[in-house]
């Protein structure tokens, strides 16, 4: 009982005597039930005074760290009726004149302020005016919203339907002490029964949770029983089963005492133990032991043994469930070592068919007892093996059938070759050659290589001694029909040993000054079979042939028709020196016997010369007529022009004489040089007046025919400059690498900042001179010459780029 019990007072006003009355009110009860109600801390003058302690107006602010707020006495004193509460007897008239009033559902929400307190609940009219003390934060946020001032909220500006409705408390009790207070509003919109039974007894049994036993001691308790199911053992028997860590053999009938309860119990193997802590499904609730010992019932030795009952028989379920699991695993087991035979065994019996139709196609190869001309012939040997190493490649390689080639051929190839004449009948046994180059294909075993040196060889021996080599044809078409079929040691030993020593002994025998036969003609078809060892027969035959020459004449032509085959067989420096050793002392004698006369000009020894220009090297046909042609033919020009000539023909002769010389020579700068020569000649005949009369425009002729001459030769030189450069561009120019002379040095001029150009009309002996910086130079056949103080002299690159600088 509160303080409020014990010291509260209450004047009373019963025929004017004040009465002090101790009892206790609806709103001493509502009170003390109501464990949220609000408690203030007691001040000093209350704990003091009690309840004449005079009541603080900061009772009802909310305690803070910082202490209670001290009080402001400098603010003016409002004088406020707080009321005076009612006496019991008003509230009993109270309570009866409402229980009489019909309409207390349609009771005032807000009582007045005079039933209660004097500063109660005021009207609605100043509600919101606080807001002018502030910023306008809240009508700001509804503005925001799209409210309008003046107008109601909601989305059409429809306001609130039905205003919450407020019920008045009966009496000063806390919520709930009298009873259901909802509104019909409430009912209406919140339509949930209230019973006040079933909130009793849930109050009644929440009440009681507190007890250990609500309903008492003496009331019977119904056993609970769990039930399992053999699935429901099983899986738990698979689960405990993987959890534990030894096995199920020995250790599954091992007896465990346990001691550590406090009443020992008996396992009877390791994994009740590990279980013995488990969590069961549904634990029944124990009953304590103080009532297991008054129970009327108690048979400790029963239970025990229904227990143990019970745990074999889950003990059998469980093996019988690990039996039946064993079972099922043997048999998937079982199952699939049964698909694997099945397949080993649908291979073995293909194997075994693969097997009969080798045997049945080896039993077709003719063996010791099968007479002769009976058994397969060489083609069809070579078909079984083509039929061998294509269907059944795999037994043909496990077997060797290769090695069964030699023993089944070799019969068959020696009465082949036997009378066989490969010069006289290569055609007709070119279905042979097929058909052995079949089974070596086939086979491609060193015993069928051997049976061809041991067969093929002696025969090709025995024809190749009787064989003449002059007659070329028929030995080089066999050698080139079984080249492909022999290996390179067998060609090889044919080759060298047996054709080419015959080759040898028939150019040491053959006379090219007696001979009808060209030698070039039996000894050139061995070139794309010989190839480099035909080197050993080049040196006797030039030497025969510098022998036949000895007395030769440019005027025969036949000795051109014997050595123009060899052009591209020699070597070109052997080419070259034969030439020069022979050939070119008889054209250079030829061209000093060589008469010029403008007037009755004799050309067959010219003829006979310029024929040897394709065989000859352009420098040393240009060699050649500078030694012992140009001196002679300038010395008639100058004595011609001297003996007052007719400059019309002698233009005819100059460029009669120069059309003798092809475009290769004219090409050459010797050769352009001394015809240049020859037009200056000309234009100082012209221009000096040498030889008394000189005939009209004879001048303007001769400077016309100069400017056409070094027109052409610009316009060659150009083209000749215009096709390198698209064969230079064809070659990938643009790959940065330079691919002649000249690019090289265009490239070092541009590392090195160098301005490296042609001179434009400048040319000597008939070369592009080029400025290199301050230098002058001009380039030939990879050389570059600088120009000197007398004469051009042959320098280095990097030398003249040192002097460029």
């Amino acid at each position: 009982m509160s303080m409020s019990h014990l010291y509260g007072r209450r004047e009373e006003e019963e025929e004017g005597v004040e009465i002090e009355s101790f009892e206790v009110t609806d709103w001493d009860l509502a009170n003390e039930f109501n464990p949220e109600r609000r408690r203030f801390r007691q001040t000093k003058e209350q704990a003091t005074y009690g309840i004449w302690a005079d009541k603080d107006s900061d009772e009802d602010e909310r305690p803070s760290f910082g202490g209670k707020r001290s009080k402001d006495y400098s603010t003016p004193v409002n004088f406020v009726s707080a009321g005076l509460r009612k006496t019991a007897a008003e509230e009993k008239q109270q309570d009866k004149e409402e229980g009489s009033d019909d309409s207390e559902e349609d009771a005032p929400a807000v009582p007045p302020p005079s039933q209660r307190f004097a500063g109660g609940i005021q009207s609605g009219q100043g509600i919101g005016t606080w807001e002018k003390h502030t910023k306008g934060i809240g009508q700001k946020l509804l503005q925001k919203m799209g409210y309008q001032p003046g107008k109601g909220l909601g989305k059409n500006a429809q306001g609130i339907v039905n205003p919450i409705e407020a019920k008045v408390r009966k009496g000063k009790g806390a919520v709930g002490a009298y009873g259901n207070e909802r509104t019909q509003q409430s009912l209406q919109d919140f339509p949930v029964v209230d019973s006040e039974e079933e909130e009793e007894k849930e109050f009644q049994k929440e009440l009681g949770q507190w007890r250990k036993d609500p309903a008492g001691s003496t009331v019977k308790k119904k056993p609970k029983y769990s039930y399992r199911t053999a699935d429901e053992l099983r899986a738990k028997g698979k689960m405990v089963s993987r959890n534990m860590a030894a096995s199920a053999g020995e250790l599954a009938q091992v007896k465990v005492i346990d001691m550590t309860v406090r009443e020992p119990k008996v396992y009877y193997s390791y994994s009740q133990i590990a279980n013995k802590h488990s969590v069961p499904d549904e634990t029944p609730p124990a009953m304590s032991t103080r009532d297991q010992k008054g129970s009327g019932f108690a048979l400790p030795e029963l239970e025990h043994n229904l227990q143990l009952l019970i745990d074999l028989t889950e003990q059998d379920i469980l093996q019988s469930a690990r039996r039946l699991q064993h079972e099922k695993d043997v048999v998937v087991s079982l199952s699939h070592e049964s698909r694997a035979l099945q397949s080993r065994l649908e291979a073995e019996q293909d194997a075994i068919q693969k097997m009969e139709a080798v045997l049945a196609l080896v039993e077709r190869f003719p063996s010791g007892e099968t007479p002769p001309g009976e058994g397969p012939t060489l083609q069809e040997c070579a078909q079984i093996f083509e039929t061998l190493q294509t269907d059944y490649y795999e037994e043909y390689k496990m077997m060797g059938l290769a090695d069964l080639a030699v023993a089944v051929v070799h019969p068959l190839l020696k009465e082949k070759l036997h009378s066989w004449e490969p010069l006289k009948v290569c055609l007709k046994y070119s279905l042979l050659h097929v058909n052995v180059h079949i089974l070596i294909f086939n086979c491609m075993c060193l015993s069928l290589l051997r049976l061809l040196w041991e067969v093929w060889i002696p025969v090709m021996r025995m024809c190749v001694s009787g064989w003449q080599p002059r007659m070329v044809g028929p030995m080089v078409d066999c050698v080139t029909l079984w080249a492909p079929l022999l290996p390179q040691w067998i060609l090889d030993h044919l080759l060298e040993q047996l054709i080419l020593p015959r080759l040898q002994r028939e150019v040491d025998n053959w006379n090219p000054l007696t001979d009808t036969v060209p030698i070039h003609s039996w000894i050139h078809p061995w070139l794309p079979l010989l190839q480099s060892r035909l080197e050993p027969l080049y040196p006797p035959i030039r030497s025969k042939l510098a022998n036949a020459l000895q007395r030769w004449h440019p005027s025969d032509a036949s000795a051109r028709l014997i050595l123009q085959p060899w052009k591209n067989v020699f070597t070109a420096g052997a080419w070259e020196a034969f030439m020069v050793k022979n050939i070119i002392p008889k054209l250079a004698l030829c061209l000093e016997e060589l008469v010029i006369n403008p007037h009755q000009q004799q050309m067959e020894p010219f003829h006979w010369v310029m024929d040897w220009e394709g065989m000859l090297s352009p420098s040393s046909l240009v060699s050649l007529f500078d030694k012992n042609f140009f001196p002679k033919w300038l010395q008639v020009l100058c004595s011609w022009l001297s003996n007052s000539p007719n400059y019309e023909e002698i233009t005819k002769w100059y460029l009669g004489w120069k059309g003798l010389f092809s475009d290769i020579l004219l090409t050459q700068p010797l050769i352009k040089e001394k015809f240049n020569e020859a037009l200056d000649i000309m234009n100082r005949a012209v221009s000096s007046g040498m030889g008394g009369y000189m005939q009209p425009g004879a001048r303007e002729n001769i400077a016309y025919l100069t400017q056409t001459e070094r027109r052409k030769d610009f316009q060659y030189e150009a083209l000749q400059e215009r096709r390198d450069a698209e064969s230079v561009a064809q070659r990938g120019i643009g790959s940065g690498v330079p691919t002649n002379f000249k690019d090289l040095i265009q490239a070092k001029a541009e590392e090195n900042n160098i301005v490296f150009m042609p001179i434009v009309a400048k040319r000597h002996e008939g070369k592009q001179l080029y400025t290199f910086g301050r230098i002058v130079i001009y380039i030939d056949r990879g050389v570059v010459f600088v120009q000197g103080e007398k004469t051009w002299v042959p320098t280095s690159l990097q030398s003249l780029i040192d002097m460029a600088k």
